[in-house]
């Protein structure tokens, strides 16, 4: 299991840099309201992170691609729902910078992801 959650975050960089990328771009150029902007970059980082870990962190247990993508996604929506907590929590009633709840909210939600991936989905 150390050996996933390791190949597991370092995928989760990259997804980071989705994740932020696209939240950035949204929020801050496009000025899309932030949950929404928060959403999208959340989203996109959780499908590129799915391709990665199904074909290398999980490899040995490759199923159904499409049941997987689809338990992954809920698996996210749930971590989305938590992460946006986090930030609601962390940033609009304790006035933390908005990426600082971020980060936040990634590191706790990074946790929910592994686990439930490492013990229904892979």
């Amino acid at each position: 299991m150390i050996h996933e959650f390791f190949k597991f975050c370092i995928v989760g960089t990259s997804g980071l840099v989705v994740d932020f990328g696209i939240t950035s771009l949204c929020k801050e150029k496009l000025h899309i309201y932030k949950y929404v902007a928060n959403a999208l970059g959340f989203l996109a980082a959780a499908s590129s992170n799915f391709m990665l870990n199904r074909y290398w962190t999980f490899r040995g247990t490759l199923g159904d691609a499409g049941r997987q993508y689809l338990r992954f996604l809920i698996i996210a929506m749930i971590g989305l729902a938590i992460n946006s907590l986090v930030i609601y929590i962390l940033h609009d009633r304790r006035g933390r910078g908005f990426y600082f709840s971020k980060i936040c909210a990634t590191a706790i939600v990074t946790f929910w992801n592994f686990f439930m991936n490492y013990f229904f989905n892979f």
